[in-house]
């Protein structure tokens, strides 16, 4: 029978594997960050001083938190959208293409489907997100049944087509007449719109992601097909002689992992721009593939690592402004954390039987 560790991300199944990561996990972020910090004082600037104003202007004021949690939706959902298929050992790097088809799909509802109240519009823009990024998501793996294509690079290059398919549309069909030739289609009517929290643009889309972390939990966990999933990412050969159709939930958990990113565009284009546009995305799908890794594929660590994202992601921009340094600053500190925390893990890592 294959170990724990031999399946993608199953440290967190026991208390001792998860208190173990979380552990070198933190240990990790601290190093990153004092990494960085000796970045800054050799470029001579007070890293103290710097971090101070990062966070003050990040959770230390209500602007600041409520960004964070806008940015933390799309990490979270697109997060989900690489765990999940990654349980069963796939890569999936097409949640940025995905979210895209989900913005399109959701977009249609709201442009065509309209009228409805609130209360009905927003579930039903919701499926909408879920049944495009799930299609987007089919289409790499109609590309490996029929012709072995590697998922890897279907979805990877699936996230340039994406953009240019939702070009097609707001340049062309979708284009709204009267936005003084700018490119994104109507605004949507307001039972289209996800409602905001406190005068801010945090908005209820946020119940999104807590839905789909305690699910994901939940069958993965819970669920004798969770134990399957579970089964097929540490042994998909053994799984198959057992009888378990491994081709269906290979199937299935990618489908439903892009149906998760598509739900991401939907509360982009509902919860913050209120119409679909170019670039609506901003990479931000390549983010959650990176908070997904970060939090071992674990629902619940993938919180912890969407937050994490999202607080160095608001407070590059803050960089700029009290430390005078580029954007890409943001990039160099990401990086850091990404590396020291796989670092760290190898390191410190204990084989489970």
């Amino acid at each position: 029978m294959a170990s724990v560790s031999a399946v993608p991300g199953a440290a967190w199944l026991t208390a001792d594997g998860a208190i173990q990561m979380l552990l070198r996990t933190v240990i990790a972020i601290v190093a990153a960050f004092l990494i960085f910090g000796v970045f800054m004082a050799v470029t001579g600037r007070d890293p103290l001083e710097v971090y101070g104003k990062v966070f003050q202007g990040t959770l230390g004021s209500k602007i600041g938190l409520s960004e964070v949690g806008v940015r933390m939706i799309p990490f979270v959902l697109t997060a989900l959208a690489t765990a999940l298929p990654a349980r069963v050992g796939l890569i999936n790097v097409g949640g940025e293409g995905q979210r895209y088809a989900g913005a399109w799909a959701a977009t249609g509802a709201a442009l065509f489907l309209a009228g409805g109240p609130l209360i009905t519009m927003i579930p039903l823009m919701v499926l909408a997100g879920f049944l495009g990024g799930a299609a987007w998501a089919g289409l790499a793996m109609v590309l490996r049944i029929w012709r072995g294509v590697n998922e890897v690079i279907s979805t990877l290059l699936l996230n340039f087509v994406a953009v240019l398919f939702v070009n097609v549309f707001v340049f062309g069909p979708w284009k709204n007449e009267g936005g003084f030739g700018y490119p994104y289609t109507e605004n949507f009517t307001p039972n289209a719109i996800l409602p905001t929290i406190a005068a801010t643009r945090f908005h209820w889309g946020f119940v999104l992601p807590v839905v789909g972390v305690i699910a994901v939990y939940f069958v993965l966990k819970k669920t004798s097909w969770g134990y399957n999933i579970r089964a097929i990412g540490g042994n998909p050969d053994a799984a198959q002689r057992r009888g378990i159709p491994t081709a269906r939930y290979l199937l299935i958990a990618m489908l439903v992992g892009g149906g998760i990113a598509g739900i991401a565009g939907m509360a982009e284009v509902s919860g913050i721009q209120h119409h679909l546009r170019p670039g609506i995305s901003n990479n931000f799908g390549f983010m959650g593939f990176l908070a997904s890794w970060l939090g071992e594929h674990n629902p619940i660590a993938i919180v912890g690592a969407g937050f994490l994202l999202a607080l160095v992601f608001v407070g590059g921009d803050l960089l700029q402004f009290s430390a005078n340094l580029p954007s890409a600053a943001m990039n160099i500190l990401i990086g850091l954390i990404l590396f020291m925390v796989l670092g760290f893990r190898r390191w410190g890592g204990v084989r489970r039987t």
